[in-house]
């Protein structure tokens, strides 16, 4: 089984080595990485441009920023595995936890995993999540898009994002910022797929540290999700 990695960056000089040094570690997968810079102009492109292309199966470079989502869009057609994940450049969520995703993939012939940051653990207590507002969020969201969508989901937010490639490639994305994240929940959704989800480790970053969504994202992604359910 080969995992095709999507890596959406931006502005992240300070991380992008780390993350794929982390990705290179993980043993007994056979991956594809593919790497979106989404206009950055920090000097995280030099980075990948001088260090580590070598490194890395694909490279799109975005000559301004055009949102995750988009970066996503992207990537979608030089897929090659058999299975896709969302890795953000960040280092809140640690690959080492891909290889739980693909046992449920695999063994339980699962076609949509995701990564919990908070499934098995009593919720929102982790100081992972540093941001009362952004735990607020997050649990409204999990709760109306499993209302929505008949999912049964206890964080609908997570970037671990995994889907059977042949389902992936058959979603028709169009959203371009974080709005990504509703929008596939709501179309694997509507394909009568239930997303099954697997406890992963987090380790979340502070607006200084360099974290990007906002309160704004929030309230697009309950416009996207009512988009999906009603009006496309």
């Amino acid at each position: 089984m080969i995992l095709t990695i999507i890596i959406p960056v931006f502005n992240e000089k300070n991380t992008i080595k780390q993350i794929i040094k982390k990705i290179s570690l993980q043993e007994n997968i056979e991956k594809q990485i593919i790497l979106v810079d989404d206009g950055s102009n920090d000097g995280t492109t030099e980075i990948i441009k001088n260090d580590l292309v070598s490194q890395i199966d694909r490279v799109i470079f975005h000559e301004k920023n055009l949102g995750k989502g988009a970066a996503i869009i992207s990537a979608k057609k030089f897929v090659k595995g058999d299975v896709v994940i969302i890795q953000d450049a960040d280092l809140e969520y640690d690959p080492k936890d891909y290889i739980k995703i693909l046992k449920v993939i695999s063994e339980e012939n699962e076609i949509a995993v995701y990564g919990s940051r908070v499934l098995g653990k009593k919720r929102y207590s982790s100081k992972s999540f540093i941001s009362k507002t952004r735990i607020f969020f997050n649990h409204i969201l999990t709760i109306f898009t499993n209302f929505l969508y008949k999912q049964k989901l206890s964080d609908a937010h997570t970037c671990y994002k995994s889907f059977k490639s042949n389902y992936f490639e058959k979603i028709d994305l169009k959203e371009k910022d974080f709005a990504f994240c509703p929008e596939i929940t709501a179309k694997i959704s509507k394909m009568g797929i239930k997303i099954s989800e697997v406890p992963i480790d987090y380790n979340g970053r502070s607006y200084i540290e360099g974290k990007k969504i906002s309160i704004y994202d929030g309230f697009r992604a309950i416009y996207v999700l009512l988009k999906y359910k009603f009006f496309d």
